[in-house]
């Protein structure tokens, strides 16, 4: 698998609402960040779904490395 794009070396912070579902982008490529818009069509990779568990900030990974995904774990600082 090759590596995806690096959109940006911190968190995105969102802020999440209860039952609301994010379609998080895998391959860096996407123009509306962190969030897939399709830009990984004909690639391997595919948008993560994430369901928010209640209402409050959300610290997506920008870095695309994350252990966590696709939350932010810090990985971006080992970059």
């Amino acid at each position: 698998m090759s590596a995806p794009k690096i959109a940006q070396a911190s968190p995105y912070r969102v802020e999440g609402k209860e039952g609301k579902t994010y379609f998080w982008c895998t391959c860096g490529q996407s123009d509306k960040q962190p969030f897939c818009d399709g830009s990984h069509k004909g690639s391997e990779f595919e948008p993560m779904t994430y369901t928010a568990e209640k209402d409050g900030p959300l610290f997506f990974c920008g870095c695309k490395h994350t252990d966590k995904a696709p939350l932010c774990d810090g990985s971006h600082s080992k970059l």
